[in-house]
């Protein structure tokens, strides 16, 4: 390990980033130093405008992704190598508002019925019945499923905080199913599998998008669908359902409503419960001349 990684590191260490954050940080960092073939501290703000350019131009990224890569960089340069860096040095690309896309009921049943295996559908089947992220299901631990209140405990969200979300009857039979079909059984984590199916360790995400993947395969669903897809769904469903928008906010883990918001667009009785001005207008009005 190079001494500017074991300081970066423990400056995210230091400042209680998520796991997944800084997995995130570190693969930015590492890519950006392959790409000039030397180590970031030699490099500055021209060589990652010259690099903000190159992920655009030559690999395609979307504007989200660049806005992840600037971000792991800014921390780089501002906390770890304590260098200057403003908005005006280097603004971050202008992000699409785009609309994510949501599945029907039927969709979800199908999907959640062609999982490969009975881990994948328990997962597929968490993601949609709490809307929880891919990460927060991979940390889930045994002790988080509370049968006598019915609820499941995340801890340690986005933005570290914790959270209740509900625990449908269908999902926990689903669990124990799956827990009764465990030749071994693992003492902490829900979702066991590190390294050559290490019990003391929880499965990464990647896991969950394979079994995302998979079911899509199975089902023959020609959408671009992944993990997320289900919590989209969650809480278009819920509010098409009748739920207020600020119990989806909470069970959502949304820090602001806003961001909750976009599910106003994509609920289909808030749509129909409003009418289009063209039905107001009376028939001879739109008669042609």
């Amino acid at each position: 390990m190079t001494r500017l990684r074991k300081m970066m590191i423990e400056e995210l260490e230091r400042r209680n980033y998520s796991q997944n954050t800084r997995r995130i940080y570190l693969y930015a960092v590492t890519e950006f130093a392959r790409h000039f073939h030397c180590s970031p501290d030699q490099l500055g703000l021209d060589d990652v405008r010259a690099y903000q350019a190159h992920l655009f131009r030559e690999r395609k990224l979307k504007a989200n992704s660049i806005c992840v890569y600037v971000e792991a960089l800014r921390f780089l340069f501002v906390h770890v190598l304590k260098r200057r860096w403003t908005v005006d040095d280097l603004p971050y690309p202008k992000r699409p508002r785009t609309l994510p896309l949501v599945l029907r009921h039927a969709e979800v049943a199908q999907r959640i019925n062609s999982a490969a295996t009975a881990r994948d559908r328990v997962i597929l089947m968490a993601l949609y019945a709490t809307g929880m992220r891919r990460a927060e299901l991979t940390q889930l631990k045994i002790a988080d499923i509370d049968t006598q209140r019915r609820v499941i405990h995340i801890r340690g969200g986005k933005g570290r905080k914790d959270r209740d979300v509900m625990l449908s009857p269908k999902l926990l039979e689903a669990m124990r199913q799956y827990w009764r079909s465990l030749k071994r059984k693992p003492k902490i984590w829900l979702f066991p599998g590190g390294s050559a199916g290490d019990l003391e360790q929880p499965v990464n995400d990647k896991v969950v998008w394979l079994a995302c993947d998979r079911a899509v395969d199975r089902a023959d669903i020609h959408k671009r669908i992944h993990p997320h897809t289900l919590r989209h769904s969650f809480a278009t469903h819920l509010l098409e359902a009748g739920t207020d928008i600020r119990t989806i906010q909470i069970l959502l883990g949304h820090g602001d409503l806003k961001a909750t918001s976009v599910y106003l667009h994509l609920s289909r009785r808030h749509l129909e419960a409003t009418a289009s001005p063209l039905d107001g207008l009376t028939r001879d009005s739109t008669t042609p001349a």
